[in-house]
């Protein structure tokens, strides 16, 4: 009765103890960024207003063959698919480590029949027999917050788990749509290298038929046939870049390759971006890029642990208890003369132990501090991802308007060579000349068409758009 009373006694404050959970308790990082912000071009159209198109980003582009790409993708990518186990595995051990908060309890049941040795036992009943069943209960009480410190930390990896997937979404979104805009490209490249193409070939026949008339050099001919099959080795060119978009593509929507070729059977040009885009303003990025929300999880995750590690210091109090019948026959077994019970309680305390819990904790704290440091590589990650498309888009902007005026003059030049040519006024290789000109700047400036678009794109993606509209869905594991 005296240990029944110190065990009801005990149970009230080691409730109360539990509270008390050893360890640091855990603080967000800050980050001060707002200097990295001053550089914004406005020549690139950026602003920093409040960015509400970028949940769902790459419908700002107006594709509907696109938005339909994305979709597919969400659905069905493998790498998404992937987080999401990752996801749900992590979930259960978090599941696990919430069990600890609980008693435990098992149920048994045996019958036994052995037959003692006549040299040992002498005469009598040498067989005997046994029966019984029964409960036994445990429970370690979370007297330091270790258990409590576990939970915490399992919390925790579900929400770095969650931001991984989160960051998954944002990486195939953008490649998606990175994929999509180089086939349009490559679509349109081949359409202006095959238009070139024809029109070289026009221009060989009318040389052809003059040196035949003796009007053309031979070195005129040869010139007008090296411009031609120049002019056609780019398209196999072309078309095979475009035909690595499109597997890749399909791979990226977890299909096998060529699966979309119906997609790009007519072309299309490559989509637009608008013409004012809002970044947002700095404290956004952080509230907003998976990958430093992963790992500002990550580090509550490991701050945490250093708790656990701490609790190993303290002592620990079980309480044990059981219930049950026995019984030498099986008739009796449920008989009130039959049952038994037990209930108890133990405190272990790691009195020396080598130092090796003081060093389990010193380690967990390194971890700690790499967790840390993981954190401020990550936001100077995003701040260099940020500037780097920022500049990009702003400098392709400003290419683009110099590669418009460079094809409007080349367009002009070869027409004049042309009339000059005709006129003779100018000899052959000055048609030449322009015409190569007029191929280069035209193709020059449909890639410039498409690295403005894939510019805003990377800038998106740098920003962490995207994962904002798909939350709370299928995309988070919630199925």
């Amino acid at each position: 009765m005296k240990v029944r009373r110190l065990i009801l006694a005990l149970v009230p404050s080691a409730a109360l103890l539990s509270g008390c959970a050893v360890g640091p308790d855990y603080t967000a990082p800050q980050a001060d960024i707002d200097a990295e912000f001053n550089q914004l071009r406005s020549d690139a159209g950026l602003t920093a207003g409040q960015p509400t198109e970028l949940a769902r980003w790459w419908t700002t582009l107006d594709d509907p063959a696109l938005n339909q790409l994305i979709d597919r993708a969400v659905a069905s990518n493998l790498d998404l698919r992937a987080a999401t186990s990752r996801l749900r595995q992590v979930r259960a051990l978090r599941n696990v480590a919430e069990g600890d908060r609980f008693p435990t309890l098992d149920a048994s049941a045996g019958a036994q029949r052995s037959r003692a040795s006549e040299n040992v036992s002498g005469s009598g009943d040498l067989t005997t027999e046994l029966y019984s069943s029964g409960f036994d209960a445990g429970w370690e009480l979370d007297v330091f917050g270790g258990v409590a410190r576990s939970v915490e930390a399992a919390e925790a990896d579900v929400g770095a788990a969650v931001e991984a997937r989160r960051d998954v979404l944002v990486s195939m979104l953008a490649e998606v749509a990175l994929n999509y805009v180089e086939a349009r490209s490559f679509q349109e490249r081949l359409r202006i290298a095959r238009d070139n193409l024809e029109s070289q070939s026009d221009t060989f026949e009318l040389v052809v038929s003059r040196h035949a008339a003796g009007l053309v050099q031979d070195i005129d001919l040869e010139r007008a046939r090296s411009n031609l099959e120049r002019t056609r080795s780019s398209i196999p060119q072309l078309a095979t870049q475009l035909e690595r978009a499109r597997n890749r593509l399909a791979v990226l929507l977890g299909e096998q390759p060529g699966a979309l070729d119906g997609v790009f059977e007519r072309s299309e040009p490559v989509p637009s971006p608008q013409l004012e885009v809002a970044i947002g303003v700095p404290a956004d990025l952080l509230r907003r890029r998976p990958d430093i929300r992963q790992a500002e999880r990550e580090l509550a995750a490991e701050t945490a642990r250093v708790g656990v590690a701490t609790a190993e210091l303290y002592p620990k109090l079980r309480l044990n208890g059981s219930v049950g019948l026995e019984a030498l026959s099986g008739g009796s077994l449920f008989e009130s003369a039959s049952r038994t019970f037990g209930i108890g309680s133990i405190v272990s305390w790691p009195l020396f132990s080598g130092g090796q819990i003081r060093n389990r904790i010193a380690a967990q704290s390194e971890v700690q501090q790499q967790a840390y440091i993981g954190w401020q590589a990550a936001v100077l990650a995003a701040l260099e991802d940020v500037d780097n498309a920022v500049t990009a888009y702003a400098n392709e902007q400003l290419r683009h308007a110099s590669l418009e005026r460079s094809a409007e003059s080349a367009a002009r030049a070869a027409t004049l060579a042309r009339s000059r040519y005709d006129a003779g006024v100018a000899d052959f290789i000055e048609v030449l000349d322009a015409d190569r000109e007029r191929l280069s700047s035209e193709d020059a400036l449909a890639a410039s068409n498409a690295e403005i678009t894939t510019g805003l794109i990377r800038l998106y993606k740098a920003l962490g758009g995207g994962w904002q509209s798909l939350a709370r869905t299928r995309v988070e594991g919630h199925e």
